[in-house]
């Protein structure tokens, strides 16, 4: 297959692959004689592999090993259970920051009934929470 068959089976542009194939996440294909790369079924495959992944959250470092990981079927899959638990720790802090956010906007928000900016209640806090910033010093 060439790169436009690839892409449009795997939902990557044509741009995302030869990225992947830059970053080594996908084997450099084959050429043809006329100079076209040549993908097969598992560039597809593992194509759709990174994509559910970036769709997931993980970054490109974490699909990387967790590739490597799969490339070695018969290898113990801890390594696959760390990899998914750190990442799963990450998006429990990021809802809980999500929470707090939420709960934060929902208070402005339950402040402010209309009026003029001048007396905006959002407008000051937000004003108030950027002073409580420290600069870098």
């Amino acid at each position: 297959m060439r790169i436009g068959e690839v892409a449009r089976l795997s939902g990557c542009s044509p741009e995302t692959i030869r990225h992947y194939e830059k970053l080594g996440l996908l084997e450099t294909p084959l050429r043809s004689t006329s100079g076209y790369r040549r993908y097969d079924v598992a560039a597809v495959d593992r194509l759709g592999f990174i994509r559910h992944g970036r769709e997931l959250g993980l970054d490109l470092r974490a699909i990387g090993e967790l590739l490597a990981l799969a490339d070695h079927p018969d290898a113990d899959c801890r390594a696959v259970d760390r990899i998914a638990s750190r990442h799963l720790e990450r998006i429990e802090a990021r809802i809980a920051s999500l929470q707090q956010l939420a709960e934060e906007l929902r208070a402005m928000v339950t402040q402010c009934r209309g009026g003029r900016v001048a007396e905006c209640r959002i407008i000051e806090a937000l004003f108030r929470r950027g002073t409580e910033i420290q600069s870098p010093e």
